[in-house]
């Protein structure tokens, strides 16, 4: 068909063109072209294409296992049922205007320009209509725009001759539409395994591949990597259905679960994700399963390609505005140890969200309002001014306080004085906030010496910030009828499942915790447009923040005006504490609690003092120059990843020993063997040059995995994209630990058993070595670690 000018095609010529054969795939139904376009669509294995019309149409497309064999490729199932292949016919049923002729004759000039052998006539037109026009039909980006950008970008043809298609890829082209995720390993091994077993029982419904709500996935990882990879359980779920439908044949199920499964064995594809020679049963009909290494290969050699593990968008490549509430310390209190799980844990989950491609609002809610700043203040009236203690440290402040609460529980005078100092900090009184912003200023300085040494960076928004917006809150609630007055005067809020109120309110007419943190949760919904806020306190606190979720959703905050569905998600994690060798709270031999500046310091001393025994036994990598800097990041790490890698719900035993040791699941062994492998790969460089430029430049060959600790290793790289999905539903960043011991423990075996250097498959080896040492070096990432690349 001759390419026109769709500006000034006619509407007659377009309809005679549009009731011809679609050469871009089946046409659409007449029901499928009218019926209601749906949020939700189902798909069977979707092309860049599809995935980025679908976000620029805000329509989510939930994975199908279902093909068909005339599509020879994308499927997507319509909610009314219908099925469509082809991809641009697809494309036409995702766009919103399914009548818009000149989307469909652009979308037929992508087509013809993708099988053209010689498509310079095809560009030529395509500039010509740019060079007055941004985007292919109307002010802004269609599908056709999308079909259009993606066969630029596989085909890659040379632009040089056309400028205004060049810019139009090179300003498109970044749009966050365009990023393709890809699918995970376990993914594409369900895919081939449950595509399977509807080739042989078509009957089967969807809803059979569907994770019952408390239920399990039917296909998960192995617990013994001996004896496959991963299993399935879909023959024993299967059994059960053809055994109970009329219309199954005896002999179907007649061997039982085991006779299933050997069945979907024996139809599994050649030459996929999965290796189909290994297959086995175990039990009573698990499928154990082992990857292909020609998969796995490929997969690690677009890792490398990529340089690593990439941040991944969420659905619809949209930045959702996520808020973390972690560590809050107190002005005028030294940082301790009680503040370490709060810190570190919230530095995770805030490092996970952003890398997931969240907007994330790093909050700090330190405590710098109430009445104990009213005795504060008092006693350095009299003990000092406020450019006296100016130059004091917090540790000075820290002593102030307990001499001030002293005055003010025995001294009655005082504690009236106090009081008094409260009002007038909160109407404003010169003198009295002067002080008070010299003691958050001397805090602030303190807080700084932990953040720098955890390597956390947070935003301070403390309790005086919503002080303001209370009254406001307290009568959002009262127009909402949910407040109940008490007796004593105190305002109270009863939510379901609770048998205490909140107290917006105390009978004095003050304010306490309760009515801070819903303030809080206003200005983070209302103002800050949060879709998620995630709060990190110890376990203590869990039932007063389910009280304040459930007054948020009770009055009405948490729900979209726009759909009921969509609320925002109010999450509180909890963690346990620390303890002693005497199993009790940590603290230091006095009795007093261990500060978190002298409890990093400690460990990095001793690690300091562990380097230094190896450099004089030549057995480091480092200089006496960079020792102390080296020794400061394996410190402080593992003090971090002793918390980080356990259930924050767990208490634990702090032990400098444990987690300064080199062997176990412990920080210094997962940096010893990245400083291992990366110490191989730069011994490369000085050994066989020509071989590491090759890899460098990404110009070596394709990896070909025989021995069994390649293939191993190959297995844990490529599980990273299953551990990411796993970390969006619960955040616990001892997911990532797991992940990076396992890998590390693979990595070992690898180097001990396979000769790298000089070896026949010395190019193999050293790109898994490359694979290995970007996907734990975003791990560190994930974790807040720091990591150095030679000990």
């Amino acid at each position: 068909r001759k390419v026109t000018d769709t500006s000034s095609t006619s509407l007659t010529l377009l309809l005679q063109q549009q009731s011809k054969s679609n050469r871009a795939g089946p046409q659409i139904s007449a029901a499928s072209t009218v019926e209601k376009r749906m949020k939700t669509c189902k798909v069977f294995s979707p092309t860049q294409k599809i995935v980025a019309a679908a976000k620029l149409m805000n329509v989510k497309l939930n994975q199908c296992f279902r093909g068909y064999p005339l599509a020879n490729g994308s499927v997507l199932y319509t909610p009314n049922g219908n099925m469509i292949f082809g991809d641009n016919a697809i494309l036409k049923y995702l766009n919103n205007s399914p009548l818009d002729y000149n989307i469909d004759e652009w979308l037929e000039v992508e087509r013809d320009l993708r099988a053209s052998a010689k498509p310079d006539t095809i560009l030529a037109k395509l500039d010509a209509h740019l060079a007055s026009n941004s985007f292919l039909v109307g002010g802004s980006m269609s599908v056709a725009d999308v079909a259009m950008i993606c066969t630029l970008i596989s085909i890659d043809p040379n632009l040089d001759k056309f400028p205004s298609v060049q810019s139009f890829v090179a300003n498109n082209s970044g749009n966050p539409i365009f990023e393709m995720a890809g699918t995970s390993q376990i993914q594409d091994v369900e895919m081939v395994v449950y595509s399977t077993i509807l080739s042989l029982y078509p009957n089967v419904d969807d809803a059979f591949f569907e994770v019952p709500v408390g239920g399990s996935n039917m296909m998960q990882k192995a617990k013994d990597v001996k004896l496959g990879h991963y299993q399935c359980t879909a023959a024993l779920k299967l059994f059960q259905i053809l055994k109970n439908s009329k219309n199954s044949k005896p002999e179907v199920v007649k061997g039982g679960p085991k006779g299933l499964a050997q069945s979907i064995i024996d139809h599994l594809p050649r030459g996929g994700a999965v290796d189909t020679s290994t297959c086995n049963i175990a039990g009573p009909g698990f499928i154990m399963l082992r990857v292909s290494a020609d998969y796995l290969a490929l997969k690690v050699a677009k890792l490398i390609q990529s340089d690593g593990p990439k941040p991944r968008r969420n659905e619809h490549g949209e930045s959702e505005s996520v808020l973390v509430d972690f560590s809050s310390p107190n002005i005028a209190k030294e940082m301790h140890v009680g503040h370490l799980r709060s810190t570190i844990i919230g530095e995770s989950v805030s490092r996970i969200l952003e890398f997931t491609g969240h907007k994330t609002h790093r909050v700090n809610h330190v405590g710098d309002w109430g009445t104990q700043f009213g005795m504060l203040i008092e006693y350095l009236k009299q003990n000092a001014s406020s450019k006296d203690i100016s130059g004091n440290s917090v540790g000075d402040l820290t002593e102030f306080y307990r001499n001030a609460k002293q005055c003010f529980d025995e001294d009655e005078a005082f504690k009236k004085r106090s009081q008094l100092n409260v009002v007038a900090l909160q109407s404003g009184d010169e003198e009295c906030t002067k002080i008070w912003q010299t003691l958050c200023d001397i805090s602030r300085a303190s807080f700084e010496k932990v953040y720098s040494r955890l390597n956390c960076t947070l935003t301070e928004c403390g309790e005086s910030f919503y002080n303001p917006m209370i009254p406001g809150v307290i009568e959002k609630f009262k127009e909402a009828k949910l407040v109940t007055d008490d007796p004593s005067g105190a305002k109270l809020c009863f939510v379901d499942g609770h048998s205490a109120p909140l107290m917006l309110q105390k009978s004095d007419g003050g304010f306490g915790y309760d009515s801070t943190d819903m303030a809080a949760l206003h200005y983070r919904i209302k103002t800050l447009k949060c879709s998620r806020c995630i709060y990190i306190t110890d376990y203590t606190q869990s039932q007063h923040f389910q009280m304040c979720f459930a007054a948020a959703d009770k009055i009405g905050w948490t729900s979209d005006d726009a759909s009921a569905a969509k609320k925002v998600e109010l999450m509180h994690i909890g963690f346990g504490t620390v303890m002693g060798e005497d199993n009790k709270r940590f603290k230091t031999r006095s009795g007093d609690t261990v500060k978190l500046v002298d409890l990093l310091d400690e460990s990095s001393k001793r690690m300091e003092e562990n380097l230094r025994e190896r450099l004089n036994e030549k057995k480091a990598n480092i200089t006496e120059e960079e020792l102390p800097g080296v020794a400061k990041v394996l410190g402080y790490s593992a003090v971090k990843y002793f918390d980080l890698h356990r259930n924050p719900t767990s208490n634990y035993v702090f032990s400098y020993d444990r987690m300064l040791d080199t062997k176990g699941n412990t920080a210094i062994y997962l940096l010893y063997a990245h400083a291992r492998l990366v110490s191989i790969l730069a011994k490369a460089g000085d050994q066989f040059p020509e071989a590491m430029a090759k890899i460098q430049a990404k110009e070596s060959p394709a990896l070909s995995l025989v021995h069994p600790s390649e293939v191993n290793l190959a297995y844990h790289i490529n599980q990273f994209d299953e551990l990411l999905t796993t970390l969006l539903v619960d955040l616990l960043p001892y997911r990532i630990c797991d992940y990076l011991y396992a890998l590390s423990n693979s990595a070992s075996d690898f180097v001990t058993k396979c000769k790298v250097l000089g070896s026949d498959e010395m190019e193999t080896r050293l790109l898994l070595c490359k694979a290995t040492g970007l996907v734990m070096r975003v791990c560190f990432d994930l974790l807040g670690l720091q990591y150095v690349m030679s000990i």
